[in-house]
């Protein structure tokens, strides 16, 4: 005889650790919209040099020319005309924390960044609405010559402006679809990041970034440089507090990982379910490089998220682990891209996805063999959770092979939660929603285990709080 079942209603999420909000009330903000004026006004304030301003003008030209994407969930809440795209808060950026304004201090410490800083981290920037508002990194790290700062800072440098001019929208262009162009027009805050050659920093780097304003939008840009043989784990944390209007976010993550050079890149994105998240994150890859991504997408009402990586050195590799957890009114399409561009390369996709509650979960990726790549290895892996029969999800995988010189291999799976297994773990005591909690926990673990400890906690945390309204 089965045990009865134990029904738990759960009216919301409680996601009180990220869903609180501060008063708005910012230095400086542009009008809603999108126009030349808006982005000359953008670059003003903030004091580009004249070569960023026709840049910003340029991007914004192409954004006007290019469609709306079509190949994801539609956009249709969203409406650029009522998005401010620049909010600047009442901060001025500081390495002491101290010097933080304290309703934006009091924000991040709730979310654990200062508490994370001193245990685990070699160094931190935290971004509030459009502009970085701290940053900061052990002396020990800055003696070995890494350079870590916020992006305004190192784009107006003597030493680093001209990296920044170098490399800032060449691995993802402007032309490259119309949120990347909008990116280059509006786009503020983010980090930059400089390993010198040789130099291994033993402890991750941290970006944090908050979205207070309803109806905003945030835009920041990452720019990393690991060098030849260097080595560096970064970290990126976003979250927001839920409103009833649409907020968006179009970030860009530029990475350029040199000759045996390595870098970690993990992210957990915990954006509120009225955020549209059109996020590009792109890596270069040199001779004998590796980049390894680690994912974890649980907010967004809607998200088009598909990290790239270009192999374009000799033996260089990629490895993307993701879960990408979808609820009721989320539609998240995301997954990954892989260009070898020279022989005897590696990539390996290893994703998993949940969706309950009506939520749909797209895996999207692609696999792009070029003709002199020729002993090349690809791997490619997504599995799919459903816990219920009114949620949806579907795996596009393209694969783009120009020589015969090559193993790719490609394997899907799509299920629902076992009935006989959530019966096995009720029968020794244990709740239904505890049981299922269990089950979601284990699928997602492989993703888990490749996250630092703190964020480990945190994803599981969420998993927990998603979960809660599965049942009843």
């Amino acid at each position: 005889m089965k045990p009865a079942r134990k029904k738990t209603k759960v009216k919301d999420i409680d996601r009180t650790i990220y869903d609180f909000k501060d008063k708005v009330n910012p230095s400086f903000e542009v009008k809603e919209g999108l126009t030349p004026a808006i982005v000359e006004e953008i670059s003003q304030k903030k004091g580009d040099p004249e070569w960023m301003r026709r840049f910003r003008l340029h991007s914004l030209e192409v954004y006007n020319k290019l469609p709306i994407p079509s190949w994801g969930p539609p956009l249709d809440g969203l409406n650029m005309d009522d998005i401010v795209t620049y909010i600047r808060p009442k901060a001025k950026m500081s390495a002491k924390w101290n010097d933080v304004p304290d309703d934006i201090k009091n924000t991040f410490e709730r979310l654990g960044i200062p508490k994370a800083e001193r245990e685990s981290l070699a160094g931190v920037g935290a971004q509030y609405d459009s502009e970085v508002v701290y940053h900061n990194v052990r002396e020990e790290v800055r003696r070995q010559g890494v350079v870590y700062t916020d992006m305004e800072s190192a784009l107006k440098s003597d030493k680093y402006g001209p990296l920044v001019k170098k490399y800032f929208m060449k691995v993802v262009p402007p032309q490259d679809h119309k949120f990347a162009a909008l990116h280059g027009a509006v786009w503020s805050g983010g980090s930059f990041v400089y390993v010198p050659e040789g130099v291994k920093v033993e402890i991750p780097l941290q970006s944090y970034f908050r979205l207070n304003a309803p109806g905003a939008g945030q835009f920041e840009h990452t720019l990393i440089i690991v060098s030849e043989g260097a080595d560096l784990h970064f970290i990126e944390g976003c979250s927001a507090p839920k409103y009833n209007v649409a907020n968006l976010h179009a970030g860009c993550v530029e990475l350029v990982v040199g000759k045996n050079a390595h870098l970690r890149y993990s992210t957990i994105e915990n954006w509120s379910k009225n955020m549209f998240n059109l996020n590009t994150k792109r890596a270069v890859v040199d001779e004998g490089g590796t980049i390894e991504w680690v994912s974890g997408s649980f907010g967004s009402h809607v998200s088009y998220l598909y990290p790239m990586s270009i192999l374009k050195g000799e033996h260089s590799r990629m490895e993307f682990t993701g879960i990408t957890f979808a609820g009721k009114g989320q539609s998240l399409d995301t997954g990954a891209k892989v260009v070898h561009m020279a022989p005897n390369t590696y990539s390996n996709i290893n994703t998993k996805s949940i969706s309950k509650d009506g939520g749909y979960c797209a895996y999207r990726s692609s696999v792009k063999i070029m003709p002199d790549a020729y002993g090349c290895k690809s791997s490619v892996s997504c599995e799919s959770l459903m816990l219920d029969d009114i949620s949806g999800s579907d795996t596009v995988p393209v694969m783009d092979i120009q020589n015969d010189d090559v193993e790719v291999g490609h394997e899907a799976k799509i299920g629902r939660i076992s009935d006989d297994a959530v019966f096995y773990l009720m029968s020794r005591g244990i709740s239904e929603q505890d049981a299922k909690n269990m089950i979601v926990t284990g699928f997602a673990e492989p993703v888990a285990k490749e996250l630092p400890v703190e964020y480990a906690v945190e994803m599981n945390n969420l998993i927990k709080l998603e979960m809660e309204g599965a049942i009843g």
